[in-house]
Order: structure tokens, then sequence, then C-alpha cells
């Protein structure tokens, strides 16, 4: 499959800003709106808020439908060049029966969310368009003051369309926010850490494939459904996942690899690329990693396949854009990881 690039985005673009999932902006308007004006002063973007944006938790929860019309009338928005999730949540699969497939295909254009917007991202890269896995506007870009490397990635990932980038990690990261209902902590972050790196679990070799993944918790929710990917669309892939808040165990980890494996994934694609596990100590990260490389390698026999763990993407920040269906390359001898092509086009 070829996958269309999206446009990239420019100083004075309109985007659109909607709630796919939970209705947090209603709850907690302050983080909200600071994430908008992130939106406007750092990047110079216009915002038109959807419907959806601020409506009442209750009401959004109870209207799949309602949030899947509001991502449907931003594809089809000509003015519109980018859409933006406001959070993540637990349920936008229930919206993806109502998406129009032909609106979306037909206007190609950046969207960008993470954690519950996994459904999202995957669901719409199925369909031959590169999507990103990337900040939201409650959390990432309300609390971006914090991280000024941060505001340079944005600006390299979705406006400058480089020809091939080269990730590096933070000098310093955070694991969680103070209490959002106390407004004195509006774009607040807990104490930051510094960073140790990345951890080299696995592999040798040189590898390249196109990238995909998620939030692993939410890409179970998907598995078995009508919307998980085909086992022909895993070929050549590099899989990337991450952990949510909800701190899965590491032997979840094990098992949804382990069912990877069992469906003939683990021998399609040809490297693991893992977002640093939200609130695991140090000795849970290792025992992530020990069943990382007891599955891929032991069970499943793929002693070769690079695995790169505790990278700065998912529930910690800053984090990492990620751009699904994006030619990426591991390189396990100088230690590398970087996009061979642009994610976007120009």
């Amino acid at each position: 499959m070829k996958f269309i690039k999206p446009v990239q985005l420019k100083k004075g673009d309109m985007i659109a800003v909607l709630s796919p999932s939970k209705g947090l902006p209603s709850k907690f308007p302050d983080i909200f709106d600071n994430g908008l004006k992130t939106l406007k002063e750092k990047f110079g973007l216009r915002i038109k808020e959807f419907s959806t944006a601020r409506m009442d938790a209750e009401k959004l929860y109870l209207n799949p439908k309602m949030r899947a019309d509001d991502i449907n009338k931003a594809f089809a928005d000509k003015e519109i060049k980018a859409i933006i999730a406001s959070i993540g949540g637990e349920d936008s699969i229930r919206i993806l029966k109502f998406l129009d497939k032909k609106i979306i295909k037909s206007n190609p254009k950046i969207f960008m969310g993470y954690s519950d917007t996994t459904s999202l991202n995957t669901f719409i890269n199925q369909l031959g368009i590169v999507t990103f896995n990337g900040p939201s506007v409650m959390a990432g870009f309300s609390q971006m003051n914090n991280f000024p490397d941060s505001v340079i990635h944005v600006n390299e990932m979705l406006f400058n369309s480089p020809s091939s980038y080269v990730y590096a990690p933070y000098k310093d990261w955070t694991m969680k926010y103070p209490d959002w209902s106390k407004k004195e902590n509006v774009g607040k972050i807990d104490s930051k850490r510094k960073s140790e790196g990345w951890h080299w679990v696995q592999g040798s070799s040189r590898v390249s494939g196109l990238l995909y993944g998620g939030c692993l918790d939410v890409l179970e929710m998907i598995r078995g459904t009508e919307y998980w990917a085909p086992l022909d669309f895993w070929k050549g892939k590099i899989l990337f996942f991450e952990t949510s808040e909800d701190k899965p165990s590491p032997d979840f980890v094990k098992y949804a690899i382990r069912n990877y494996g069992v469906q003939g994934i683990l021998d399609c694609i040809v490297g693991i690329v893992v977002g640093r596990a939200r609130d695991y100590s140090e000795e849970e990260t290792k025992k992530l990693e020990e069943n990382l490389i007891n599955v891929v390698s032991k069970e499943f026999n793929h002693p070769e396949m690079p695995i790169v763990t505790n990278l700065d993407f998912g529930h910690t920040d800053p984090q990492f854009i990620l751009p699904l269906g994006v030619n990426a390359e591991i390189d396990c001898k100088n230690k590398t990881f970087r996009l061979l092509e642009s994610p976007t086009s120009t």
C-alpha cells in the first residue's frame, strides 16, 4: 500500500479540535484552554472548535455517532488543515462504524492524538493515510511550555517536512500532571526526571519498515474486531507501542505480544520500539523487557529482531510524534532510530 502523506502545516492554518473519546474539556476547561493557547501562540495556528470539543462528558459518551460526525465534518471542511484530539479516553472504538471512509480518503490531512486515539489513528492509517501518534490538546500541548525541545520537535514533524529525521532522547521528562481540578495547576507538571536514555534490549542489525502501532491497551480493545489490521498489512512493519496510565502489568504486555506471535504478526514485522512505561518501577521495566525477549526470541524464534524500549512517547511527557505509515529505521550498531522520509508533503 502506498500511503498518502497529508500536507505540512504553516502558520495561520486552521485546525480542528474535537473530542473523539472522553469529554474532559467540559470538566477541566482551563487545561483545555491552555492547550489551545499553546497551539495559537507557539505555532501560529487558528482553532476551529467542533461541537464535541467542550460537550458535556455524559452527553458525549452517550452519542458516539455525534463524535464520528464531527470527524467526518472536519475531514470534509476544506479550510481545516489538521485535526487534533482534545484528550484520550477508553471508547473511541464505538465511533469507528460511523466514520465515512470515502470522505476521509478524499480529504487526507494531519490527524493526531494518542492513547485512545490509537483506534482512530490505526483505522485511518489502514485507509492508506499517514496518521500521527502524538500529543493531544490537554495532555501534551497544555504542558508544552515546560519542554522547549518539544516545541522544536512539533515544528520539525508537522511544519518543516524534513526528508529524514533522527529521534534523540529528551534530556528530561515527567511521569504525570498535578491535580487538574485545581486551577493553579494549569500548565504544570510533576517534577522533572533526568533521562537515562533508551534501552537496546535485543538485536544487532539495521532494519527498516513502515511505522504502525499506538497504545497497547487500546490495540487490545481493537483486536478481534473488523478494525484489526489483516496479517498482510503487518508485513515489513516496525511495531511501536506504549502502555497507558492504567499501568497494565509486564505480564499483560507478555500476553498481548504472545498473541501477536500466535497470529503470525511477529513473523511479519521487522522490529519493535516501546515507549517509556508510565508508573513502572525499575524492576517492572526490567521484567517487561525480559518478557519481550522471552516471547519474541524464545517462544517465537526471532532473536535477531531489534527491540528498543524506554523511548519518549506515550503517557509520559514530552513525547515524540510517530507517523504511522512512514518508513523508519532501527540501527542497533549505531543505536539510532530515525525516519527515512518526510512524514508530510509540501
